[in-house]
C-alpha cells in the first residue's frame, strides 16, 4: 500500500464531494429534505444538539461546522484514514449520498465478487473488512465493482425517474477520480450536475411486484379463491348439464380455454415477479449470504 497523507486525502476527497452536493436544496422528492452542501437540516441538528447549541437553519452551516460534521460522521464512520487512496473517496462519496452502513456495504459486497471477504454483509466496517481490503492487488477493479454496486441500489430506488440523471453523472465523476487516484494520478474535475445531490437511501426502493395476480389467476393463496376459483366452480356446475346443451357445452369449453390461458399467463407472470424480487433483494444488499451460507 503506498505511503500517503490522510489528512490530505480527507481535504481532497471533500473537495470532490462538496462540488457534487453544490449548495442548498430542498426538493421536495429529495428524502434529505433541507440540505446545505451535502449536509441535511436533521444532521445539522444533531451536531449542533451534541454540543449544546442552538438549533438554526442548515442555510447559515459554518465551513468549520461543515469539516467537522463530514469528519465525523462520514470519514470516520468508514474509517477513510485506513484505506487505501481512491478506495477511501469513493466510499466516502457514496456514504454522504446514501448513508455509511450502505456505502460499506457495497465495499463488502465487493471484497465478496474477487473472494477476499467472507463475511456478513452487515454495513460494519470492522477488522474482517479491514483484512479484506489488506488482500487487495487491483483498486482499480474494487472501485468498479463497488461503484457497479452502487448503480444498481440507485436503479432500484422509486426516486430513479427524477434524479437518475444526475446520480449516474456523479458516480461516473467518482469511478474517474477514484481510479486515478489509485494509481497514482491527479485525476479530473469533477462537475456538479443537478439531481446528484440528492440523497439515495434505502427507504425509497421501489416495492417489490406483487404475487396477486399470479394468485388470481393460477387459484394459489388463501382458500385457492380469485378468479381462477371462481371459474372452476361455474365450470363444475355447468359440466353436468353440457351434455343436454349445445350451447352449455361451447360455454364450458370456453371456460376450460379461459382457464387454461390464466393459468398459464399467471405462472408466467409468477416467474417474472419472483425474478424481480430477486434482482431487486440483490440490488439492495438485502438477504445477501456469506460464503459460507452459500455453501451449505
Amino acid at each position: 500500500m503506498p505511503v500517503y497523507d490522510p489528512a490530505n486525502e480527507f481535504a481532497r476527497s471533500l473537495a470532490k464531494v462538496l462540488v457534487h452536493e453544490g449548495g442548498y436544496s430542498n426538493h421536495p422528492k429529495d428524502p434529505g429534505g433541507a440540505t446545505m452542501r451535502g449536509v441535511t437540516q436533521r444532521v445539522y441538528d444533531e451536531y449542533r444538539r451534541s454540543l449544546g447549541l442552538q438549533l438554526m437553519t442548515v442555510k447559515n452551516i459554518s465551513d468549520s461546522e461543515l469539516q467537522a460534521i463530514y469528519r465525523k460522521k462520514y470519514w470516520n464512520e468508514i474509517k477513510g484514514d485506513k484505506l487505501a487512496p481512491g478506495i477511501s473517496y469513493v466510499v466516502f462519496d457514496g456514504a454522504v449520498n446514501s448513508g455509511v452502513a450502505q456505502s460499506v456495504k457495497w465495499l463488502q459486497r465487493a471484497l465478496q465478487a474477487m473472494g477476499l471477504y467472507q463475511g456478513g454483509i452487515d454495513g460494519n466496517l470492522g477488522q474482517g473488512t479491514l483484512l479484506a481490503l489488506s488482500g487487495v492487488n487491483d483498486n482499480d477493479s474494487l472501485i468498479c465493482r463497488i461503484l457497479d454496486r452502487r448503480m444498481a441500489f440507485l436503479r432500484a430506488l422509486k426516486t430513479w425517474k427524477t434524479f437518475g440523471k444526475g446520480w449516474t453523472a456523479r458516480v461516473n465523476g467518482v469511478r474517474a477520480v477514484g481510479q486515478a487516484w489509485a494509481s497514482g494520478s491527479v485525476g479530473p474535475e469533477v462537475q456538479y450536475i443537478v439531481g446528484g445531490d440528492a440523497k439515495a437511501f434505502l427507504s425509497d426502493a421501489k416495492a417489490a411486484p406483487t404475487l396477486a395476480v399470479a394468485d388470481a389467476t393460477t387459484g394459489g393463496g388463501i382458500g385457492s379463491g380469485g378468479l381462477a376459483g371462481t371459474l372452476q366452480q361455474v365450470q363444475d356446475q355447468l359440466s353436468p348439464l353440457s351434455y343436454s346443451s349445445e350451447l352449455i357445452g361451447k360455454v364450458v369449453a370456453g371456460l376450460i380455454v379461459v382457464g387454461a390461458v390464466l393459468t398459464i399467463g399467471g405462472l408466467g407472470y409468477r416467474w417474472y415477479a419472483n425474478r424481480r424480487k430477486a434482482e431487486r433483494l440483490d440490488a439492495l444488499d438485502l438477504q445477501v449470504k456469506t460464503d459460507a451460507q452459500a455453501a451449505a
